[in-house]
């Protein structure tokens, strides 16, 4: 390793890179792309949950104006494959064609039938209605328990069951054995809503052809180009080295854009037929109905206990919901959060089962924190839960169990090896930041008074596995890629510097922090280093941005390229300064000999000479860029504790947040501006979760929350402020000891906010509010705990 200094860039809050061309719109959101002979297309969607398509007839279509082309999903059958999953968790899981466009069967309500092309987006809208379509109703598969009964209409008839999968995991005791020893046993269902990822820019796709070399280039709305152009040529059948993708400025994604999408294989399949450039964009009503949802499962949970409040064992049993496809990691969401119900706790037994079932509504995948919110959720729910049977105060409980600071690196009951952390320093500066001791007293004064209005308080206390990887962990969970990533680092003649990496940004200041990384290496200005991403012709080589991996995978990539680059520049400068290497200093990017400060070279004029080639060392190529791919030994394990506060009207339902701390450790911070809005943006969506968003659907399965009128999101409005801080333990194993953040505040805050909803209300006899934890719910579930007071 080459010496390295203080830093300079890291932990310093710099404004990010990016911001100066979103905020002034001089930037390339896909649906802005232009190119000559450009063509609209639009998607005509299933208005049915479950049907056969008895007749479809594109034709008149064809005669309204400015259509050029009109297109069933037999039409294109021809050039398209089935959709590609990624992650078959199990030997024996089943697994439907998944048409890009439908062909004989509609299975949720939004399932493309037919497109059509025209020479401008309201051309192509309108033609749609023309398009004839007849359908033959078949009964829609909405219950998760009723689908996997043996007299069950099926989404698939063709795999004669609606069970995708059984997937299951018993480590340590038998649970049924500490079940038996158990002063108490606690049972308790929850259930997790379907949620509708809302990024700020609606999914988009343009390709445009270069008819005599058969070559496509595609830009997407994408967190994953590289793997999307994997997946498109498989899908597809062009050759992978003909297409090259381009995720251009992406505004967000929140998993929504992990996945290879039906239209883009249709898009290029146009594309490739018309020869012509096509474009679609999707407006945000369709968005809903056809961009994948999140969670959507139920959550049966057995814990076992000594009446000191010893935790002895976990027993849970997931129900979770596919949809009607698996689309590209379906099946793994639930798994992934299968490692995190034991959480931050000891124990001696863990048993832990899911079934993947196939429903007739959109299909679910990635939504931010994918698997460990809904984990997260299920163990601290049932931590409050088992501290009030118990009469204990639910942070002393959960001290009885956590693993202590001198314990890392601990092997949990899941297997998992969290190697650094301190739950009991991020819960003390906590408590402290919220003043939990006042507000217990002031809730006892409250509730003696009999008030109305009643003080919540809730506790989340949490961990997380992140940072995807490493690949022979992902080879043994069977997921179809492994979780390395690469980066490089072009030393330019002039001396700037580019970073190429293979994360792809869509609001994480990928460009700032890599800059930041890079410029403490090698010594240069942060405002000399640009950061190439997101097109897979620039930046080859690369698994893309999800699961809170950017930093801990690809930033470790950046890190280490830029050292190779120093111990390459370093034999130049030796050469240069007629000196050993073991007698430079390398310091803020200058090589000097040892006791001789006035011999040295920068970094910088070693990238000229090297570009010169006058006097290079025998045998070295004349380049000093470099290159490095990283495989992370280990996940990523960030954690920390969140509070909150709330006012709970009995009389309305209504539910007010008062106040909301968290403290957070993510490692070592490059960014802390960076960290505290990734912060807030995911307490503001696990907050959603527990009090607004809802996907709904009707008897026959149609979406009745399908627009923003319906489908509550909140604006910053509707939440508090919020009390941040951090405590800081460094990853072990890495160079740079950072942890994820992205998912951190989405997976603490959602029971966080519903404990303390249930809190308010225990006194009166409420145990459980359904989420989202809406007016109506609450002012229900206080009536109803009344109702069976007054019955008692």
């Amino acid at each position: 390793m080459t010496d390295q200094v203080a830093a300079r860039e890291v932990g310093r809050s710099r404004l990010r890179k990016e911001d100066a061309r979103l905020i002034t719109g001089q930037t390339n959101w896909t649906d802005n792309i232009q190119v000559t002979g450009l063509l609209h297309l639009a998607v005509l969607r299933s208005p049915m949950a479950h049907a056969r398509i008895v007749r479809i007839d594109v034709s008149p279509a064809l005669d309204r104006p400015g259509v050029v082309a009109a297109f069933s999903g037999a039409d294109l059958a021809d050039g398209l494959g089935s959709l590609p999953c990624a992650w078959l968790v199990t030997e024996d899981i089943v697994v439907p064609d998944h048409p890009p466009i439908a062909t004989g069967e509609v299975r949720y309500a939004g399932d493309p039938v037919a497109v059509v092309v025209a020479r401008d987006r309201y051309a192509a809208a309108d033609a749609l209605e023309a398009i004839e379509v007849d359908y033959e109703p078949l009964e829609p598969v909405l219950d998760l328990e009723a689908a996997l009964a043996d007299d069950a209409p099926l989404v698939h008839a063709d795999k004669g069951t609606n069970r995708s999968y059984v997937w299951p995991l018993a480590t340590g005791e038998s649970f049924a054995a500490v079940r038996e020893r158990a002063d108490v046993v606690l049972r308790r269902r929850y259930h997790q809503q379907r949620l509708i990822p809302n990024a700020m820019e609606p999914r988009a796709v343009v390709v445009t052809p270069l008819a005599a070399s058969g070559e496509y280039t595609v830009y997407s709305t994408t967190q994953i180009p590289h793997i999307l152009r994997i997946m498109l040529a498989t899908v597809t059948g062009v050759p992978e080295q003909k297409l090259r993708v381009i995720a251009p400025d992406v505004g967000g994604g929140f998993g929504s854009k992990l996945q290879v999408y039906g239209e883009e294989a249709v898009a290029l399949a146009v594309a490739r037929r018309l020869g012509r450039p096509v474009k679609w964009t999707e407006s945000r009503s369709e968005g809903y109905l056809a961009t994948h949802h999140g969670r959507g499962m139920i959550q049966d949970v057995e814990v076992a206990a000594t009446r000191d409040g010893r935790l002895l064992g976990l027993k849970v049993d997931l129900t979770a919901d596919m949809g009607a496809y698996l689309m590209l990691v379906t099946p793994g969401i639930p798994i992934l959060g299968a490692f995190m119900y034991p959480a931050i706790y000891k124990m001696d037994a863990y048993d832990f089962t899911c079934t993947g079932v196939f429903t007739t509504r959109t299909p679910t995948d990635a939504y931010r924190g994918a698997g460990r919110p809904e984990a997260t959720f299920a163990i601290e729910r049932t931590m409050d839960e088992l501290a009030a049977e118990l009469g204990l105060d639910p942070v002393e409980l959960r001290r009885r169990n956590w693993i202590r600071h001198e314990e890392f690196p601990y092997t949990t009951i899941a297997g998992l090896t969290y190697d650094s952390g301190d739950y009991e320093a991020a819960t003390d500066k906590a408590l402290a930041l919220f003043g939990y001791g006042d507000l217990r007293a002031e809730q006892r004064e409250r509730n003696a008074r009999g008030d109305t209005v009643r003080l919540g308080i809730g506790v989340s206390t949490f961990t997380e596995m992140c940072g995807l990887a490493p690949s022979r962990v992902l080879r043994d969970l069977r997921y179809g890629a492994g979780g390395w990533e690469a980066a490089s680092i072009r030393m330019l003649p002039t001396g700037k510097v580019e970073v190429v990496t293979g994360t792809s940004p869509h609001g994480q200041g990928h460009e700032t922090c890599w800059s930041q990384i890079a410029a403490d290496v090698l010594g240069v200005p942060f405002e000399d280093i640009e950061v190439v991403h997101g097109d897979t012709q620039s930046s080859p080589q690369g698994m893309d941005t999800y699961g809170s991996r950017s930093l801990v995978v690809g930033g470790e990539a950046v890190h280490r390229a830029a050292v190779k680059v120093v111990e390459k520049a370093r034999k130049v400068a030796a050469h240069l300064l007629e000196a050993s290497e073991q007698d430079l200093d390398f310091t803020d990017g200058v090589f000097s000999v040892k006791g001789s400060p006035e011999a040295r070279r920068t970094i910088q004029e070693i990238a000229f000479e090297t570009f010169a080639s006058h006097d290079l060392p025998d045998g070295m190529e004349p380049t000093i860029n470099a290159e490095y791919l990283v495989d992370p030994e280990n996940f990523s394990y960030p954690h920390g504790t969140h509070l909150c506060a709330v006012e709970v009207d009995t009389e309305t339902g209504a539910v007010t947040i008062r106040s909301y701390v968290c403290v957070d450790d993510v490692g070592r911070v490059v960014n802390p501006m960076i960290v505290e809005g990734q912060v807030h943006g995911g307490l503001a969506q696990g907050i959603a979760q527990a009090l607004y968003e809802e996907a709904v659907y009707d008897d026959e399965g149609n979406l009745v929350s399908g627009t923003m009128a319906d489908y509550l999101v909140p604006s910053a409005a509707d939440l508090p402020d919020f009390v941040t801080d951090r405590t800081q333990t460094p990853a072990e194993g890495t160079a740079l000891g950072v942890k994820g953040v992205g998912e951190a505040g989405t997976i603490a805050s959602t029971p966080a906010v519903v404990n303390a909803v249930v809190d308010a209300l225990r006194p009166l006899g409420v145990r459980d509010v359904r989420m989202p934890c809406t007016p109506e719910r609450v002012w229900r579930a206080v009536r109803s705990a009344a109702g069976k007071e007054a019955a008692g």
